[in-house]
């Protein structure tokens, strides 16, 4: 699966982490705290640089 997320920097990364780790806390399932900060993400940055990601599914033989 391809997927173009926006280039964060470390502090942008750990703010996620934590925001992620706060809602969990709070109650929320790890996905779908991920899946809201992923798009508050992809609103902040948009039109700004991306980059793309192969992810692999392990099944594959």
């Amino acid at each position: 699966m391809l997927s173009g997320i926006p280039a964060l920097n470390h502090e942008e990364q750990q703010e996620a982490v934590e925001k992620i780790h706060q809602l969990m806390a709070d109650g929320m399932s790890s996905g779908e705290a991920i899946a809201l900060v992923a798009q508050e993400i992809r609103e902040k940055h948009q039109g700004k640089e991306q980059v793309h990601v192969l992810f692999e599914d392990e099944d594959e033989n």
